[in-house]
C-alpha cells in the first residue's frame, strides 16, 4: 500500500482476516446469525470452528461489516468453507452477502458509496442499494 499507519487497512480495504476471537462482542453476535447452522452440525456431532472479521465498506456512515464462516465437515465442501457478510442496522444485523467460498478482498473500488467485495480474487460483488450482487451472475 505504500502508506504507514494503523489504519490504511481499514480506509484503503484489502484482505479481510478471519480468526476466532472467542468471548468477544462479535464472536457471540456472529454465534446468534448462524445459529441455525451450528445447530444442524451440532447434530451430526461436529462442533464447527467460528471464524469471525471486521472491514469498513463505507466510510461516510462509516459501515463496518460483521465477516462469518463456520469450519467443520459437514459445512465445508470441495470449493472451501463459505463465509457470510452482515451489516448492522439499528440494533439487529441484515446479511447482504451468503455462503461465498473463498478469501474475499475490500477493494479501493465503490458502487452506491460501498467497496466492492472481490471473491477468491476474481469474482466481484457490488453493492446495490440494499445487498450484494454478484457481476459474474448471468441469471437474474
Amino acid at each position: 500500500m505504500g502508506m504507514t499507519g494503523v489504519n490504511v487497512a481499514w480506509a484503503e480495504g484489502g484482505p479481510v482476516i478471519l480468526a476466532q476471537h472467542p468471548g468477544t462482542e462479535l464472536d457471540r453476535q456472529a454465534r446468534l446469525l448462524v445459529s441455525p447452522d451450528l445447530h444442524d452440525a451440532a447434530m451430526q456431532n461436529e462442533r464447527p470452528v467460528l471464524l469471525t472479521g471486521s472491514g469498513r465498506l463505507s466510510d461516510d456512515p462509516p459501515r463496518t461489516a460483521l465477516f462469518v464462516q463456520l469450519q467443520s465437515a459437514s459445512l465445508c465442501g470441495s470449493a472451501g468453507c463459505s463465509t457470510s457478510v452482515y451489516l448492522p442496522d439499528g440494533r439487529k444485523w441484515i446479511q447482504v452477502l451468503d455462503s461465498v467460498s473463498g478469501p474475499i478482498t475490500i477493494t479501493p473500488e465503490m458502487h452506491g458509496g460501498m467497496h466492492d467485495l472481490l471473491v477468491d480474487g476474481t469474482d466481484r460483488w457490488i453493492w446495490n442499494g440494499t445487498t450484494y450482487t454478484d457481476t459474474q451472475a448471468t441469471t437474474q
